[in-house]
């Protein structure tokens, strides 16, 4: 679980076909694609799921869905991403099985206490920074909330919110093992440039 993870936003693609975009960002070389499209009816929903996994299953990148447990499973997606108000962890695993991905995110300190017992997979820090693409979250984390966050989870941690390639070495440096970015990529002039960016931050680490 480390890299550059794309979280989708067909709204933000500058009228780009979702799948142009994310397959220039899978030319670049990320690991992860999480479908997020909230505001999609389920048949759409999984359409677009369903025309995405073929293209990321011959690539080898790890394909996640958020929330939605029963489309991850028609589109036969790797896993799924959990909120704190989607179905239990415990649910969502007896469904999927023991090989499936499952990521959960963890916005206040509560929340990360209470994952520690949990065999999820991976955390997602929300938001490290404000973001107009997400809205309804809680206080921004910070550089100095993630490195708490990393000093006590024994999870693997992917960042989200507000992130880019200018900011992206200080949060691996707080202990990010990936990051997650929606505008930076689907937002960008070119999807493949700014993700190849990202994908160098990591390339730089000592």
């Amino acid at each position: 679980m480390q890299g550059v993870y794309l979280v989708t936003d067909q709204d933000l693609c500058l009228g780009r076909s979702l799948t142009a975009v994310v397959t220039e960002a899978v030319r670049a070389g990320i690991f992860c694609v999480q479908l997020r499209e909230k505001h999609l009816p389920t048949r759409f929903f999984l359409n677009q799921a369903l025309a995405l996994k073929p293209i990321l299953a011959s690539a080898g990148i790890l394909f996640i869905i958020n929330d939605r447990v029963d489309i991850a499973m028609a589109a036969g997606a790797d896993g799924v991403h959990l909120g704190q108000s989607d179905m239990p962890y415990e649910a969502a695993r007896r469904l999927l099985g023991p090989d499936a991905v499952i990521g959960l995110s963890v916005e206040t300190w509560e929340d990360v206490t209470g994952a520690q017992d949990l065999d999820v997979d991976y955390l997602g820090v929300s938001p490290i920074f404000a973001t107009p693409t997400k809205t309804d979250t809680k206080t921004p984390w910070g550089l100095e909330g993630l490195a708490r966050v990393r000093a006590y989870s024994r999870h693997p941690l992917v960042a989200i919110g507000g992130l880019h390639a200018a900011n992206a070495p200080d949060i691996i440096r707080a202990g990010a093992d990936a990051v997650a970015v929606v505008s930076a990529i689907c937002s960008a002039k070119d999807p493949y440039a700014a993700a190849r960016e990202l994908v160098r931050c990591f390339a730089a680490q000592p």
